[in-house]
């Protein structure tokens, strides 16, 4: 889960800082409240609120404070994704990749029927800087959005302190591959994660006929994610044109119900991954997949999907990053599924 990162390009949430819209701390639990559009934003200290107008009425909804940071992190971390970046059963936003669709209800098969839903555009910096923004003044010290719970400290309380070193943690741009010349870094620098000690951390000897120097480039991909301090928040390892391997360890729960605007294909490494299958309009369930290393199965364009791993593991998604490709899915041009048996 991993799009195609540009080196050097702009960050959006510096040059939208201006459009972001909110209120005075509260006197009680110190957090601002946010404006979006017509959404709403604010929190407690156990749950965050969102609220939009429907029939000339408002309408609220409440999510953990800690699963709604989570979400948040991997949206703004992802750039809105490929899709659909459901926060859970309600609330979320969809990729237009210049735009973005901010939905309460949308892709809710009940509040879809009962007329409740709503959905606005904005354009992708504003809502970047205010998603941003969010995570910021709500995100407490002590409490990082990317790990584990084990971890971790608590996201719950009133607000003391922040932890902007969590959050704005630097994303260096894969031009080819982890440890090649003037490309990504190979994370020597970072510790060994507590779930992956018995990984062995020796790099391959490679070894090229005369005049091949430099052509050729390996590197132990176990060890490079066994080194990773992140979770559910994949890195590109490997560009080859528009195709993109994009591995990543896991552990508890994908924040997410991602929606799938093309078809992913998933290949366990390590341990055992339990997906939730959804359809991406409605999220009634579809089915649930139980993957184990070695296991590999393709993610079509038209679910949900969310992961859960008891255990740390290693996942590797590949994904397509050709251009068009969620309008020929929407179209038909394309079937959601990548084969027919």
């Amino acid at each position: 889960m991993a799009m195609l990162d540009v080196a050097d390009k702009p960050q959006a949430a510096t040059f939208a800082a201006d459009k972001v819209q909110s209120g005075a701390p509260d006197p009680v639990t110190g957090y601002r409240d946010f404006t979006l559009g017509a959404f709403r934003f604010s929190r407690d200290a156990y749950f965050a609120t969102i609220q939009w107008p429907v029939n000339g009425q408002f309408r609220t909804h409440a999510i953990p404070a800690d699963a709604f940071l989570r979400a948040m992190m991997r949206d703004v971390a992802w750039g809105f994704f490929y899709g659909w970046v459901n926060f859970d059963h309600v609330f979320g936003t969809r990729n237009h990749y210049g735009k973005v669709d901010m939905y309460a209800g949308a892709f809710n098969g009940v509040m879809k029927d009962a007329g409740v839903d709503y959905t606005e555009t904005f354009d992708t910096p504003v809502i970047m800087a205010t998603f941003k923004a969010i995570l910021h003044d709500w995100t407490n010290e002590g409490f990082d959005p990317f790990a584990a719970p084990e971890e971790t400290g608590s996201a719950f309380g009133h607000k003391h302190g922040d932890n902007a070193a969590a959050i704005e943690r630097t994303r260096i741009a894969t031009r080819r591959m982890p440890g090649l010349p003037d490309d990504s870094p190979l994370r020597d620098d970072l510790p060994v994660n507590r779930a992956f000690l018995d990984v062995a951390q020796d790099e391959p000897a490679v070894h090229v006929e005369p005049c091949f120097e430099g052509q050729l480039h390996a590197f132990n991909l176990f060890k490079y994610l066994s080194r990773s301090d992140v979770t559910w928040n994949p890195s590109v390892t490997s560009v080859c044109g528009q195709s993109l391997f994009c591995p990543t360890t896991e552990e508890f729960i994908l924040p997410v119900f991602h929606g799938n605007d093309r078809v992913e294909w998933f290949l366990q490494l390590s341990d055992e991954i339990v997906w939730d299958i959804g359809d991406k309009n409605t999220g009634s369930p579809r089915a649930r997949i139980t993957m184990r290393a070695g296991d590999i199965c393709a993610m079509p364009a038209d679910i949900r999907h969310q992961g859960y791993s008891t255990k740390r593991s290693m996942l590797l998604v590949w994904e397509n990053a050709t251009p068009n490709l969620p309008k020929r899915y929407e179209s038909g041009e394309l079937k959601p599924y990548p084969v027919e048996f």
